[in-house]
């Protein structure tokens, strides 16, 4: 997978970096309320799987922001040129498994190569990533709205951005969903978590109004 690495020593936020590397935990997260109404009255219609298109959506937002595709290696700092996901996928058993995606095609093809990688997920389920350290770790919580999360971390940490999503609930003509996401703070400020919500709205409102199929 293709890569760039990044010197962090001419980089603006050299002491950042260096601060927030030292920490115990240190990670940063948001939890945002989501506008999905206009992507949910478009699956509605019989368009498409709502899980799968917001997955879509999610992942090619993390991916516009380059801050959210760098990874910590050792010493270094390497940003990828697209991360793919691996996203949790429920099991007839209560369990789960993982399953590894690539969103860098139109939706409508996605959507079809998508739903076989999850059977195939299925019928053979692992909770091995392999070489983990390009992913986005994207889960959803489809039974509970919620406010905040707290997510399992390893030690020392890793510097996959974690991004998890809550059951829809509705607000007068709204329809909102809970989306958290988790980063390192040596990689990813406030400005970058807004950034991947920003671009999250755009992603939805062109899936919705059909320029994404």
């Amino acid at each position: 997978m293709d890569f760039r690495i990044i010197d962090m020593e001419q980089d603006p936020r050299r002491d950042q970096y260096a601060y927030f590397r030292s920490l115990a935990n240190p990670y940063v997260g948001v939890t945002v309320n989501v506008d999905v109404t206009a992507l949910m009255e478009w699956t509605k219609a019989g368009h498409s799987n709502f899980f799968l298109t917001f997955l879509y959506a999610v992942v090619r937002a993390a991916n516009s922001v380059p801050e959210l595709r760098r990874r910590i290696r050792g010493e270094q700092v390497v940003e990828y040129e697209n991360c793919p996901s691996s996203h949790t996928v429920a099991l007839d058993n209560g369990a789960y498994c993982y399953c590894q995606l690539e969103t860098n095609k139109p939706l409508k093809d996605f959507l079809t190569y998508a739903a076989e990688a999850q059977k195939r997920a299925r019928e053979h389920p692992s909770l091995d990533d392999g070489d983990s350290e390009s992913l986005f770790f994207v889960s959803c919580v489809p039974w509970l709205s919620y406010t905040s999360i707290i997510q399992p971390v390893p030690a020392p940490a890793d510097s996959n951005p974690r991004i998890t999503w809550g059951k829809y609930f509705r607000q007068g003509e709204q329809v909102l969903m809970p989306v958290t996401l988790l980063a390192h703070h040596a990689l990813v400020d406030g400005i970058h978590i807004a950034r991947f919500y920003e671009a999250l709205d755009r992603e939805l409102a062109a899936i919705a109004s059909g320029k994404k199929t």
